[in-house]
């Protein structure tokens, strides 16, 4: 009879489990616009972004993001993360199951004192421990360590776009500071030119002075603008090193290859709208995943509030030799059935719950924050797209026409007709036009790179359904 009421009473607790404590709500709302309010981009056809980078034709490049994606501290880092997260998810599955320990042991001695008799006893046994989840603390934080777990993959994911783009943007910054280093050095050679043949011209005693002065002048301001600009290019040689963690004198070896600026980019699925954004931004899943996490470490503070149940129980064997003679023993026991009803802990409880209401908030704000910025990411790598579609024609007949311009200019001066002021402001004005062309198209591919960022880097959800083929 008092078996049964034992299991009756076990059976209605284990009955109470489903009436959990309430929880705030585990997905977040937040507000995205209807619509995209930039320009989508040009000549965009539909590719897979996870294979993004091999459409600039640029084996170097494709290997320099997967050597810094291999050497980031950031990716480490992210995926020790995974692992740390993952441990938390078992244990958290764990804590919902019985704990059972084994036992064993050996003594001998005297059984009584004053009787010469000794004993030995041996036992080994089974011991169970459970804590029942009356009010679904232990549910809740295994949903928790779920939400991190997930987090903490798109982050991964998120750290590698990341990279892949920080290697690019390098790379790129390389290619554009060689061009610049050919426009200066152009750009010196005709300096020096002009003020060899103004010297000529000064020691037969057709020129000033004070103009070769002047000319020599213009050829030293250009050799240093030179030197300058390949302090640069070597200073980003030594910058994708650190990035990438490869050789310099090999990297170089390979950057001797000339480059080509590809002149057409495939865009994924670039969403209609920028509520579908969201399906494709790691960190804004991350994000959501944190939220889930903080609700559900809301209910497992609000359990804590209340009592607690846990069952134990023990199976035991053994035998005992004394006098010559040997017994066995077997015992078994179920229970203790703990009813633990907390009373008085100067409101550590409610402060506890307090303080995960308050991550429980700061997650949904740092959620709805997340949401905003990636659609900024976005409608800027637009905006900049476009204006830089429409200035490079304009850039174009600019740099044509300043060189006309200097090349007339400079065709005047050499035949005595042109003073060598006119001809420096023209030189200015085609070197300004020629390094703004270079700035620009340097633009247009980073506009392109963060707009691959800014779509998630062809991440999906791991609950997305799967696309519809393309036509």
């Amino acid at each position: 009879m008092k078996l049964s009421r034992t299991l009756a009473a076990a059976a209605g607790l284990l009955w109470l489990a489903g009436c959990a404590v309430p929880r705030p709500p585990a997905a977040a709302s937040t507000e995205a616009p209807p619509r995209w309010h930039a320009p989508l981009p040009h000549a965009g056809t539909l590719a897979d972004l996870r294979q993004w980078w091999q459409q600039f034709n640029d084996p170097l490049l494709v290997d320099l993001v997967e050597a810094a994606q291999t050497v980031n501290p950031n990716v480490a880092t992210a995926g020790a993360r995974i692992a740390e997260a993952r441990a938390a998810r078992v244990a958290a599955r764990a804590a919902l199951l019985p704990a059972l320990d084994g036992n064993a042991s050996v003594s001998r001695g005297n059984a009584q004192q004053g009787v010469p008799t000794v004993a030995t006893i041996a036992q080994t046994g089974l011991q169970l421990a459970w804590e029942l989840d009356v009010f679904g603390g232990r549910t809740a934080q295994a949903d928790a360590a779920r939400a991190r777990l997930a987090g903490s993959e798109a982050g991964w994911h998120e750290a590698r776009v990341a990279v892949a783009a920080e290697t690019a943007l390098s790379y790129l910054d390389l290619r554009t500071c060689e061009r610049q280093l050919a426009v200066t050095r152009n750009d010196a050679r005709s300096r020096a030119e002009t003020a060899r043949l103004t010297q000529l011209s000064a020691d037969a005693g057709f020129t000033a002075p004070a103009v070769a002065a002047q000319a020599r002048a213009s050829a030293a301001e250009g050799s240093a603008r030179s030197t300058q600009q390949q302090a640069q290019c070597d200073l980003t040689v030594k910058a994708l090193v650190a990035l990438t963690g490869l050789a310099e004198p090999a990297l170089r070896q390979r950057l001797a290859a000339p480059w080509a600026e590809p002149t057409g980019f495939a865009l994924l699925a670039m969403p209609a709208v920028p509520a579908r954004l969201l399906a494709q931004r790691p960190d804004v899943f991350a994000a959501e995943r944190a939220v889930e996490a903080a609700s559900a470490e809301v209910g497992v503070a609000r359990a804590d509030r209340f009592p607690r149940v846990s069952l134990g129980g023990q199976i035991s064997t053994g035998w005992i030799r004394a006098g010559g003679q040997t017994n066995d023993a077997q015992t078994w026991t179920i229970g203790p059935l703990a009813l633990t009803v907390p009373v008085f802990d100067a409101g550590r409880r409610a402060a506890a719950e307090d303080a995960a209401q308050a991550r429980y908030e700061e997650a949904v704000a740092l959620y709805a924050a997340r949401v905003r910025q990636a659609v900024r990411e976005v409608e800027e790598a637009l905006v900049n797209l476009e204006s830089a579609r429409e200035r490079s024609e304009d850039a174009r007949i600019a740099v044509e026409g300043y060189r006309a311009s200097f090349a007339a200019n400079e065709a005047l001066y050499r035949s005595g007709l042109g003073s060598l002021i006119e001809l420096e402001d023209q030189r200015r004005v085609a070197l300004a036009a020629e390094t703004a062309l270079v700035s620009l198209q340097r633009e247009r591919v980073a506009a392109w790179i963060a707009l691959y960022r800014a779509l998630g880097g062809g991440w999906e959800r791991p609950d997305a359904a799967p696309a519809a083929p393309q036509p």
